[in-house]
């Protein structure tokens, strides 16, 4: 019971971390796209490769930041990747160029591993069959840290301008570095992780190739970013062209930033009430079937609606609570389905699959959007629901293993 309680105590301050990281850099989120664009002249092609390498230098440094995390401890590779998020904040808010616009993502994009950490650091302190709930965590915070961070973001540069935004959200992104530091304790011990080197020193290439539910998890969550990067490089150039197209500058960055806290208000919640009365009675297995299909169906019904309302009442709502759903679950069973000492290693790997997905989504949407302001999410939504069609499979794969953990 002891233990139980420290672990609580533990998720409860990375729950704080992670949502003071997800609320500086929602509020970057819808200003980074206009202020490119109004700023430097940037197109929807040249915006989405800005957006691109922070994605491309995450998955170059993905594995190694996860394996680095077995071999040193969690806590300070998870400190290392915060600074590097307060420095790359902090030069968009003194940059003059779009050279400097790229760095900065860049610089973000190689020491962005607080999430692969922290979601690292939840498989160290939970057991298996409460993997899925921990993972929860991470979802949560991105929910209430999208819930107010684009708005908060847009209200600022509404009022102060685009540098405004990135010098707070450098502020707001060093106070997680603090947390962390006064805070979390180490997660792994000395001998713990003398052991996860030793056995990530063994991993090789057939682990992971000969791990067929571990491919088909890998592809999933490749196809699932794919679709969720064309709606986040996109959605603020959709809302200028299409949604807020009679409204002044400001109140476009006004009125993507509430579009995306929409998405979080729906992940919040969804974390909170929804996901383990869901995963107690479906399993995660179904549970990722689930979320692909309506999360598929949320990106469609953009297509179909022209109002500001109904997307971010229904549209944004329906995508971010089947994503509450499916990316908890398909995480968990990542981690389940390989051994406990390559945990870090593994969430590297997952994480640097759906990075790439990422990366081909955020440079697509660029592209699909100079075709046509709603091509974007008719892939988005078609890709999804393609996905269904592995998670089916992957529920014939996992049954031996999951039952106990949807229990």
């Amino acid at each position: 019971m002891k233990r139980l309680r420290q672990a609580d105590r533990r998720l409860l301050i990375l729950f704080a971390i992670v949502f003071v990281n997800f609320l500086g850099a929602g509020m970057v989120m819808p200003v980074l796209p206009l202020y490119a664009g109004s700023e430097f002249g940037a197109g929807p092609e040249a915006i989405a490769l800005l957006l691109t390498s922070f994605y491309a230098a995450q998955f170059i440094a993905a594995p190694f930041l996860g394996r680095m995390s077995d071999r040193m401890g969690r806590r300070p590779v998870l400190i290392g990747s915060q600074i590097g998020t307060v420095a790359s904040f902090g030069l968009m808010a003194i940059t003059t160029s779009m050279g400097g616009l790229f760095a900065a993502r860049i610089i973000d994009g190689i020491t962005g591993g607080n999430i692969i950490v922290a979601q690292a650091y939840i498989t160290d302190v939970t057991p298996r069959e409460k993997r899925t709930q921990g993972l929860g965590v991470i979802f949560a915070a991105f929910g209430l840290g999208h819930l107010f961070g684009p708005a908060v973001g847009g209200l600022i540069s509404a009022a102060f301008g685009a540098h405004a935004t990135f010098a707070a959200a450098a502020l707001v992104s060093m106070l997680t570095v603090l947390l962390t530091w006064w805070l979390l304790p180490e997660s792994l011990t000395a001998g713990r992780r003398a052991e996860r080197t030793a056995r990530v020193s063994q991993m090789r290439l057939q682990d992971i190739t000969g791990n067929t539910p571990l491919l088909i998890i890998l592809f999933i969550g490749f196809c699932a970013q794919f679709s969720i990067a064309i709606l986040q490089s996109t959605l603020p150039l959709f809302g200028e062209a299409v949604l807020f197209a009679d409204q002044p500058a400001s109140m476009q960055s006004l009125g993507v930033g509430l579009l995306l806290t929409s998405i979080g208000a729906g992940q919040l919640v969804t974390q909170l009430f929804i996901l383990r009365p869901m995963v107690k009675r479906f399993g995660e297995r179904r549970l990722v079937v689930v979320g692909a299909f309506f999360r598929g169906l949320g990106m469609l019904t953009i297509v179909v609606f022209s109002s500001a309302f109904m997307v971010g009442a229904v549209s944004m709502v329906m995508v971010a609570v089947a994503s509450g759903l499916m990316m908890p679950s398909l995480q968990s069973l990542a981690t389940t389905n390989t051994a406990e000492e390559m945990s870090g290693g593994v969430l590297g790997i997952y994480n640097s699959s759906t990075t790439l997905g990422l990366i081909l989504g955020t440079a697509l949407g660029g592209v699909l959007f100079a075709i046509g302001p709603r091509h974007p999410y008719i892939l988005a939504g078609a890709v999804l629901l393609f996905t269904v069609l592995p998670a089916l499979t992957l529920q014939r794969k996992l049954r031996p293993r999951t039952v106990a953990t949807a229990t």
